[in-house]
């Protein structure tokens, strides 16, 4: 537990990229087994720990310490861990540290009710940065700043030919990963794992700028919709069909409807969204169904979910990636013809001349609830990861609105003593006469580290009620807030909810009573 806590703790202290990789991979390389197959599972997020909760680590530290200086302390901290880790009396003649396995293997086997007693022997044992560790590990709240790719991003420099070669037995593997350890470091041979039902790297775009166009030949581009939903990958033609996100999660249990219309033998590139009588639903829609253990009857009827197809990766078995875009695309058409799969159809092609007949198309985007336009080159392999040049995005603009700040809420990691998370809202008229605030959107991102701090000293002036880590301002601040659509939504007040919001800019030099009114907002409404 000991090398696991240091390495989360590093990992927290480093901002850059390439830093986090040279701490993973050493990592990996000096570990033993099981110890670093259970780090990598906790960092990918494929350890599941159900046995102890944040409710119950809250009980137990207030038993040990005076709820009230808990929450002042927790109010202060802002982050669970962090200040039980802190708070935490140590008890002389505690026994010995925990090492990983031991964590994951006695938590696996206990109950509810055993975990408290099992938790509170460990927390006695590690020093404070174990204890932080610990409690980051049970309530998979590990925020070091580490995605699942950048895991295996470091995994790959233990001797994998590239990251694609792990995505591709990745899914046919389970924790702690021995064999996986072993492939990578030449003691045994590379995992045999049912590849029928097997996620592979997604081909990626690069955004586009405008300016770009006039160096790019139009006669060398297809291009398509980009549709606003989810990137999905399809499996199948083994033994269970397999329903991936682009990041390689399997979410197919949140759509059992999409999974019983595959009954094919290929691998599938496209996108998921609701689809109700021919018309794509708005995103607000799909996110009902998202992130979901189980699917009621009623939610299927009334989120019937569709995959649109954008490329043919395998078909029967035959690797079809190393073929040009438009071969594929034919084998796509003569497939999708000959197969005639429930709850799929094709994105078409958009047809055009020259760049500025493209730009007309998308300047009405918005009024169609397209999200924008893929170019992808006709001679184009397909290709894992973001290559530079062969696909590009080009999204339709965003949105603007002036809001005023409403509430804000401390960060987690290097954060975690400002407050970066912002929700700000627009005026309306109040039931009861005069104006009221409503909130439509919370961003925290799109401002740099100095506006950060300048914002968390005008929130902690400026504070005129708290909420545990939160804090109500007064109306005084303006941020004007880019997004990316709108749509109508029952859970907040406004009855809006923004898509992708983020702070384009601070609005120190406008009064809060000339930030937009709820009408204005409504008018940017998706279709």
């Amino acid at each position: 537990m000991k090398d696991f806590a240091t390495l989360l703790d590093r990992l927290s202290f480093t901002p850059q990229r390439n830093g986090k990789i040279r701490l993973l991979a050493e990592h990996f390389r000096n570990a033993p087994d099981p110890n670093r197959g259970y780090a990598l599972a906790a960092l990918t997020g494929t350890l599941e720990l159900a046995a102890a909760k944040p409710a119950q680590v809250r009980a137990l530290v207030e038993s040990r310490v005076d709820p009230q200086l808990f929450a002042w302390s927790y109010d202060y901290v802002g982050d669970l861990a962090e200040t039980v880790a802190l708070i935490w009396p140590e008890r002389p003649g505690a026994k010995r540290p925990p090492d990983l396995p031991d964590v994951v293997e006695r938590l696996r086997l206990a109950s509810r009710r055993e975990a408290p007693a099992i938790l509170e022997t460990w927390l006695d044992g590690l020093d404070a940065t174990g204890r932080w560790a610990l409690l980051k590990l049970i309530t998979g709240a590990l925020r070091v700043g580490v995605s699942a790719r950048l895991a295996k991003t470091a995994l790959a420099e233990l001797g994998a030919p590239d990251l694609a070669a792990i995505e591709e037995v990745w899914h046919g593997l389970a924790p702690p990963y021995e064999a996986l350890f072993a492939w990578l470091e030449g003691r045994a041979a590379r995992p045999e794992v049912d590849h029928r039902s097997a996620f592979r790297p997604l081909m990626l775009a690069q955004p586009l700028e405008a300016a770009e166009l006039p160096s790019l030949d139009p006669a060398a581009y297809r291009a398509e919709w980009k549709w606003d939903g989810i990137r999905v990958q399809l499996v199948a033609g083994g033994e269970t069909p397999r329903l991936f996100s682009r990041s390689g999660d399997d979410i197919g249990r949140a759509f059992p409807d999409v999974l019983e219309a595959m009954r094919f033998d290929a691998v599938l590139d496209g996108e998921l969204l609701v689809l109700r009588d021919g018309a794509v639903a708005p995103f607000n829609d799909l996110q009902q169904r998202l992130n979901r253990k189980t699917v009621t009857p009623k939610l299927l009827r009334a989120q019937p979910a569709h995959v649109r197809l954008y490329d043919i990766l395998f078909e029967a078995g035959e690797d079809l990636r190393a073929l040009p875009f438009d071969e594929r695309r034919a084998r796509l058409e003569a497939w999708h013809a000959r197969e005639a799969p429930a709850r799929s159809d094709l994105s078409p092609l958009v047809p055009f001349e020259d760049w500025d007949a493209l730009a007309a198309l998308r300047a009405g985007l918005r009024e169609q609830g397209i999200e924008g336009l893929m170019l992808k080159r006709a001679d184009s392999a397909y290709e894992a990861g973001r290559p530079k040049g062969p696909w590009f995005k080009w999204k339709r603009d965003a949105l603007i609105l002036d809001t005023v700040l409403m509430y804000a809420q401390r960060g987690h990691g290097k954060r975690s003593s400002y407050y970066s998370d912002y929700t700000f809202g627009v005026w309306r008229d109040a039931d009861e006469g005069g104006v009221e605030l409503v909130p439509v959107g919370k961003a925290y991102f799109g401002f740099t580290d100095e506006e950060m701090r300048r914002l968390d000293k005008w929130i902690r002036d400026n504070t005129v009620e708290r909420f545990g880590p939160v804090r109500a301002v007064k109306p005084g601040l303006v941020l004007e807030v880019a997004f990316d659509a709108l749509h109508r939504s029952k859970r907040h007040k406004s009855g809006l909810a923004m898509r992708f919001p983020r702070v384009s800019r601070i609005r120190w030099d406008k009064p809060a009573n000339e930030a937009d009114w709820l009408a204005a907002a409504e008018a940017l409404l998706e279709g």
